[in-house]
């Protein structure tokens, strides 16, 4: 008889008044190792916030086995979480940090480095220290980073910090939300035999992930639908009968056109972007070296590189929030930067999302509010609502299948529904240009998909230029035409 790890039995989990999971069971025994998997909107990532202790249930039980007696034994000691969101803390020990404040020096500095970051994580005592700062670090390969503000990582960055944490507590169990999302190509290859490692060192890895992307050391899937488990099988059962194919969207055009037309924004530049000679330094380190860059009007660009090689901050100097673009030669929609256009003057024409911008857009505002407020450019809607934009901010919802969302707060709706909101916002006001930075991050195969073929009608039907970020090939539209890619702070193609 296997050994149990956990056991959830008949477990109802309710959030916000609102049913999860109904009956549902769930065994994870020692030697195996879970990749939950589902549409979005599932429950992964609350199944893994029961698992961790993190939410009540409101039926059944959860047993864990980490010890011969969990009767008197607390069970958090033994869990470590990685989320979707980091809680990164100022130096004052706040977490009122900001959306630009990684591109402004002087409050960069309030925050953390990542050795002191991981250096405040606490070690368990029940178990061997294996995970200890000195196998972390380069583990996760964040030697180089040492001495780097916290607020100042890339999103792959930040992400392989928020593992690292969670290892050196040296759990028994590590839960992992959707682990793999930000990181490059290179960095997932490595991910896997770490977490090699990591379950040959004696730790259970449960995490919630794409189904489509599998690490090596996963043993078994569970597939979560309409609050249980609908189906639970080895991984090579899972593989031999899962099929990569996606249904292909159907997307109204006509549509999409008439939602255009309704922003009635009118774009005519003979130069969207001019970059000559850009060099970005912090300290001594040098994040962009002489960067040149045109783009005109109705192209479409993919802008690739590794985690850190300075995707962002590339891309923060075309959209007004950094401030070193005055020492640079740059031109912005005809217009030479610090020649009297203010950033709200620059943001007006670009719609844009990112990882950043998701992970310190407020939450306490209504989705409707959300997407309306991408007509003012701002964190939330600070002014009444007009009729006409709040419309339009529904049909919006409509086009990405998230209508059913509108009237409820952001931070009470799945992530991937959260990050289709602020895409929404990006498109509301028919902007020259949209910076789409990692923007699939977190949906399922079908949203994707559908966010990609909305992406193609789009720009089938208009002049828009787009920037398009990406470490997965098959996320690019089909409309992109052009690649820009950075490695360590330079032009290599």
């Amino acid at each position: 008889m296997k050994n149990k790890l956990i056991h959830l039995n008949s477990i109802t989990v309710k959030f916000l008044n609102t049913p999860v999971f109904h009956n549902l069971n769930f065994t994870v025994n020692k030697g195996e190792h879970w990749a939950l998997a589902g549409k979005s909107g599932s429950g992964k990532s609350v199944l893994l916030q029961v698992i961790a202790g993190n939410l009540s249930i409101s039926g059944g039980g959860i047993a864990y086995h980490f010890t011969d007696d969990m009767q008197t034994v607390d069970f958090h000691p033994f869990i470590a979480f990685a989320g979707a969101r980091h809680h990164f803390k100022t130096l004052s020990n706040t977490s009122n940090f900001y959306y630009q404040q990684r591109y402004n020096s002087s409050d960069s500095e309030d925050a953390l480095t990542v050795t002191q970051y991981l250096s405040a994580v606490k070690t368990n005592s029940h178990s061997p220290a294996y995970w200890a700062l000195e196998n972390t670090i380069p583990a996760l390969n964040l030697a180089h980073l040492a001495d780097k503000q916290v607020i100042k990582l890339s999103n792959g960055e930040s992400k392989r910090l928020m593992i690292a944490a969670a290892l050196l507590k040296n759990p028994a169990l590590l839960l992992l939300d959707n682990p793999l999302t930000g990181l490059d190509v290179e960095t997932r290859k490595k991910f896997n035999l770490l977490l090699n490692e990591i379950t040959a060192n004696g730790t259970t890895i449960i995490m919630a992930g794409s189904a489509h992307e599998l690490p090596d050391a996963i043993t078994n899937i569970a597939v979560l639908d309409n609050g249980t488990i609908a189906k639970s099988q080895t991984k090579q059962e899972f593989e031999a009968g899962n099929s990569n194919e996606v249904e292909k969207p159907d997307i109204n055009v006509s549509q999409l056109q008439e939602l255009l037309n309704t922003s009635s924004a009118q774009h005519s530049y003979k130069q969207i972007v001019g970059m000559t000679d850009v060099f970005i330094q912090y300290g001594e380190k040098v994040i962009l070296n002489k960067v040149n860059w045109q783009i005109n009007p109705g192209e479409r660009w993919a802008l690739l590189g590794a985690n850190g090689a300075g995707k962002s901050t590339l891309l923060s100097l075309i959209n007004g929030d950094n401030p070193q673009a005055y020492a640079n030669n740059i031109v912005l929609f005809d217009k030479k930067r610090g020649t009297g256009e203010s950033i709200w003057d620059i943001k007006q024409k670009i719609g844009f999302v990112s990882p950043e911008l998701y992970q310190y857009f407020p939450t306490d505002t209504p989705c409707l509010q959300v997407i309306e407020s991408g007509f003012y450019d701002t964190l939330g809607l600070f002014r009444p609502s007009s009729k006409s934009r709040a419309d339009l901010a529904l049909n919006w919802m409509k086009a990405l299948e998230i209508d059913k969302y509108a009237r409820h707060l952001l931070k009470n709706i799945p992530a991937s529904a959260q990050r289709l909101c602020l895409l929404a916002r990006a498109l509301i006001k028919n902007p020259a240009l949209l910076i789409f930075d990692e923007p699939c991050q977190g949906l399922d195969d079908h949203q994707q998909q559908h966010f990609k073929a909305v992406v193609d009608a789009i720009c089938s039907t208009s002049n828009v230029t787009l920037i398009y970020v990406t470490h997965y090939q098959h996320e690019i539209p089909d409309s992109v035409t052009r690649v820009l890619r950075l490695d360590k702070g330079e032009v290599v193609g």
